[in-house]
């Protein structure tokens, strides 16, 4: 089974969808816009929406014909990033400083094709809730969309998630039994010294010197404290202190981000750097706090669902376009929270190559592939009539 002919049809009508949606991004928490955009192209479907969880998620409500009190949840998420866009198209961002830098507005897109085809054939038994899901990056939209209610208002026997992939192949998608994705975690460690003239720098104590041999010294963690056969990055990806040139800072913050797959890991890491810090900052005689927050779980596919995802992805793809020995990814993904609670499965959709979408994601130059929009949302339509069968 090919895409369905009826969303290949729709595609271009997805794709201004999508393009709208990316000269609209929006932060976390903050997607008023295209939450009001969304709501009003389910309502226009004639689907019964729910709004308000996290602020601006919405939950739309699908009810198969054929008889069936089984239900299912297929999430999307909404938010934008940081990012000022270097791209140059007509529908490039229109929001300084902000853009669609991981193909979001594209996760819109599909889900809203795949709602519009499911309203007009609702050839399932069983009931479809459609989320969009705020704060996708840092901020955890999935955490509180679930601490908010969203399984207690919607309940659903199993969700599934999926996100575009740049680098594999148009066509293709990507799935693995297990873990998926890492446990992401951040912190800051504050270097506080004692500020100085930089020509009398024996009268101070230089947090730059400190935090230059700690970032080194953190680095140990894993090359030297991990098990070789586990896996774990840190990475310190921000360092603020001094502004002037002849004046040695009074202190150095440090920002970075921690990636893992189990508990004990995150346990060693985690100690470890704040052994570090600690004889560091003595052995210089200054003075290192570290705050460490374990913001994501690991993202873990159940295994009875991973089978149903591999079967829809296959009928949609083809089997030899359906890769099930997907490595591991040091990313992270807040879809982990919902798979703690509820049984599911994560995928990745192919996002081509070159100009339409190439490059990374988190990229200035990033850009969905509007083709693979028709295929997307045939994924889901294709999952709803696999696991919401008669």
């Amino acid at each position: 089974m090919p895409t369905i002919k009826e969303l290949d049809a729709l595609n271009a009508e997805m794709t201004q969808w999508r393009r709208a949606l990316h000269q609209k991004p929006e932060m976390a928490f903050e997607e008023e816009w295209t939450s009001d955009f969304i709501a009003e192209k389910l309502e226009s479907f004639g689907i019964e929406i729910h709004r308000g969880l996290a602020k601006t998620g919405i939950v739309g409500v699908v009810r198969g014909k054929l008889p069936g009190n089984r239900a299912i949840g297929l999430r999307a998420d909404m938010d934008a990033l940081r990012i000022e866009e270097a791209n140059t198209f007509t529908h490039r961002s229109q929001h300084p400083g902000i853009m669609h830098a991981c193909g979001h507005d594209g996760h819109s897109a599909m889900l809203l094709g795949a709602a519009r085809h499911l309203a007009e054939n609702p050839d399932f038994a069983g009931t479809v809730y459609l989320i969009f899901q705020p704060a996708e990056e840092n901020e955890g939209g999935a955490r509180v969309m679930i601490e908010e209610g969203l399984f207690d208002q919607f309940p659903m026997e199993a969700v599934y998630g999926m996100h575009n992939a740049p680098g594999f192949a148009v066509g293709q998608m990507d799935l693995r039994d297990g873990p998926m994705l890492a446990n992401f975690d951040i912190f800051d460690i504050v270097i506080q010294g004692k500020g100085s003239h930089a020509a009398e720098p024996h009268l101070g104590i230089d947090p730059i010197i400190v935090q230059a041999n700690l970032v080194n010294a953190l680095q140990t963690i894993c090359s030297r404290n991990v098990d070789p056969l586990e896996s774990a990055v840190l990475s310190v990806t921000q360092v603020h202190g001094g502004d002037i040139y002849n004046v040695i800072p009074d202190k150095v913050i440090l920002n970075g981000t921690v990636r893992t797959f189990t508990p004990e890991i995150q346990d060693l890491v985690e100690a470890g750097m704040k052994r570090i810090a600690e004889h560091i900052g003595q052995a210089f005689g200054a003075t290192i706090s570290v705050n460490y927050e374990r913001r994501y779980p690991a993202l873990v596919n159940h295994t009875e669902h991973f089978e149903l995802c591999s079967q829809a992805a296959v009928r949609v793809f083809g089997e030899g376009n359906v890769i099930t020995d997907t490595p591991m990814d040091m990313g992270g993904e807040d879809f982990a929270f919902m798979l703690q609670e509820k049984p599911g499965c994560y995928v990745y959709i192919g996002n081509g190559e070159g100009s339409k979408g190439g490059c990374m994601v988190h990229n200035p130059h990033y850009d969905f592939n509007d083709e693979i929009l028709s295929r997307g949302a045939s994924y889901w339509v294709t999952l709803v009539d696999t696991v919401l069968a008669p």
